[in-house]
């Protein structure tokens, strides 16, 4: 089987619990749309950017968002949640598959600083496969931003990749700008999910490998519907993006060492710009 159902929810969060929304929207979603096999939300769905609402793994997130699963029989991306372990906290998305199991957990690798405080970053990349389907990857929000992070997970196999983000500022159009360049560029579906209110300013999109618009969304709460085709990924990546351009093979080829990555790199320019902070007023 190459086709598969993916959906997304664009919703209103507010700062306290929204669990109990995002299973009622859920319900009409599959109500309307029973052949839908997974269901994407945005970052921080559950609870909002509220720190305080960290909670431990195997929590009663953990076990909400898995009832959810069995009870619509769907892999399910419950958007993030703020996860505490040891004394930190990180802002981490599962992924749960229809019997209810949590079979990957992946913290943000670029947590959004310096305006995403008292958030410790991960150091996990996450891919996972759904049986006879194909081969997916997470990341989260900001982590759009870095090419590394999704050259590792497209160079892990990934096919389909899912970025739930939480985006609410002026640089929204840049944000889409990279979404878009990022399905282009490592020849895979991107789902770029936001929520509102406090979950962000919308505009959730989803791209095909050759960088198209499959879905534009606006500022009003969606339900966002896409068959990928893992077929079109695979060719695309055998033959080139619309039969041209095959940059992942020619990353692959290529015998240049890029010098930023070593360690002896002259890190010179790069600490001239100053620390990691809010800028002050002018």
């Amino acid at each position: 089987m190459s086709k598969f159902a993916i959906a997304a929810i664009q919703m209103h969060i507010g700062m306290k619990r929204n669990v109990d929304e995002m299973r009622r929207r859920l319900e009409i979603m599959m109500q309307l749309y029973p052949w839908v096999q997974m269901v994407v939300f945005s970052e921080l769905a559950a609870h909002g950017p509220a720190l305080h609402a960290a909670q431990p793994a195997g929590g009663d997130l953990d076990k909400e968002f898995s009832q959810m699963a069995r009870d619509f029989d769907i892999w399910l991306l419950p958007g993030s949640y703020f996860e505490a372990q040891d004394g930190k906290v990180y802002n981490m998305a599962p992924v749960i598959n229809p019997s209810g199991e949590i079979i990957a957990r992946y913290r943000k690798i670029f947590p959004f600083a310096p305006y995403e405080e008292g958030v410790t970053a991960g150091d996990q990349f996450c891919v996972f496969d759904v049986p006879g389907v194909g081969r997916l990857g997470l990341s989260i929000c900001y982590d759009i931003w870095f090419p590394e992070v999704s050259r590792t997970l497209t160079s892990m196999g990934a096919e389909v990749l899912i970025n739930p983000v939480l985006a609410h500022f002026m640089d929204r159009p840049a944000d889409l700008a990279v979404a878009q360049a990022t399905a282009a560029m490592f020849q895979s579906y991107v789902f770029h999910i936001n929520g509102l209110l406090a979950g962000g300013n919308g505009y959730s999109m989803v791209y095909d490998p050759a960088g198209r618009v499959l879905h534009q969304g606006n500022v009003q709460e969606e339900m966002i519907m896409i068959e990928v085709d893992f077929d079109l990924v695979r060719r695309q990546r055998r033959r080139g993006i619309l039969n041209m351009g095959q940059p992942l093979k020619s990353f692959r080829d290529s015998e240049i060492r890029f010098p930023i990555y070593e360690p002896n790199f002259d890190r010179g320019y790069l600490d001239s710009l100053g620390p990691l902070e809010k800028p002050a007023r002018a």
